[in-house]
């Protein structure tokens, strides 16, 4: 179900470091790690849970920098499943 943009920012105020963008819509985060074999690591880790999750998020590395970001795709708008993956995330960093 899509979620309103107030929705949205309620839930991103339970996130750490996640926001939205309300021209795509999908919610994103940064991630920098100590090192690239790090943010392979956390990589992997994301894709087990997004596996688990049946939900998967766009990921862009950039040596130790992870580029997130999670939307619904059928649905064209962030929903309770890009919510509860971002706090999978959230769990997930160091």
């Amino acid at each position: 179900m899509k979620l309103t943009e107030d929705q949205v920012r309620d839930g991103l105020a339970r996130l750490t470091d996640w926001e939205l963008d309300p021209d795509v819509p999908a919610i994103h985060r940064t991630v920098r790690l100590p090192d690239f074999a790090a943010a392979i690591a956390l990589v992997n880790e994301i894709a087990q849970a997004a596996e688990q999750a049946d939900h998967h998020p766009d990921i862009d590395i950039r040596y130790n920098t992870l580029h997130l970001a999670l939307s619904t795709h059928s649905e064209g708008a962030v929903t309770d499943k890009d919510m509860a993956l971002a706090a999978r995330v959230d769990e997930l960093v160091p």
